[in-house]
């Protein structure tokens, strides 16, 4: 699809260092815009600038949290899943000329990341399980760093804050006849500092039109705390 860029490991070196506006110092407190029905769930609003989020599960909930981002100018890159696929990218509104896609690194995953976030304003990346844990806490203190977002998809242990869809409902199949047009997701937020208090948020993923929408009603809530 015209202005996706899929890209093989070797070919980051021209993308990197020219995609991000970052100033070191200067855009630290300036969180990256998240689409109004998810910012509840994020400290500030939006993505902060060297955090680590992870998304959990659900690559709609994946693509939903970066399009926004993505549409208002900042680049994304994707590593590792290759399920993200564009069309599904672009009707959730991500802009694919700001998007790099790596769907398979191989075993040079962690110098593919690594390079990304050395430009890229969030770098998402699938790990693999056997990745050591001193690994992720790499990366996390070089997105921290460069002041880049990292999204890690999977299990990710000691992120800022941590999303996961819980209950999901479809609409629109009838009594064995019908489309399914849009289904009703819980996404719930659990985390540490600011994100200490567990919360949750009721919406459309996919809404009627295919990308993210809130739900009828108002359905923020606190959730209980996990026990110690």
């Amino acid at each position: 699809m015209a202005g996706v860029a899929a890209l093989p490991a070797a070919a980051l070196t021209d993308l990197v260092g020219v995609a991000s506006g970052y100033r070191p110092g200067a855009d630290e407190a300036r969180a990256l815009p998240v689409a109004p029905a998810l910012s509840p769930l994020l400290p500030g609003g939006g993505l902060r600038r060297g955090s680590t989020v992870a998304v959990a599960s659900g690559t709609a909930l994946l693509m939903a949290l970066l399009a926004e981002t993505s549409r208002r100018g900042s680049w994304c890159a994707v590593v590792g899943v290759p399920a993200f696929g564009a069309v599904a990218a672009a009707e959730l509104g991500i802009a694919l000329d700001r998007l790099a896609l790596v769907p398979r690194p191989g075993p040079d995953w962690p110098e593919v990341v690594a390079a990304l976030i050395d430009g890229v304003d969030v770098v998402a990346v699938a790990v693999p399980d056997a990745a050591p844990p001193a690994l992720a806490r790499r990366l996390a203190a070089r997105a921290r760093q460069r002041g880049c977002v990292l999204v890690p998809y999977g299990r990710w242990d000691g992120a800022d804050l941590t999303l996961r869809m819980t209950d999901g409902v479809w609409q629109g199949l009838g009594q064995g006849r019908g489309r399914l047009c849009r289904r009703r997701m819980a996404v719930a937020a659990r985390g540490r500092g600011a994100a200490a208090r567990p919360r949750e948020v009721t919406v459309w993923l996919p809404g009627d039109t295919g990308a993210l929408a809130p739900f009828d009603r108002a359905t923020v809530r606190d959730l209980p705390r996990a026990p110690r």
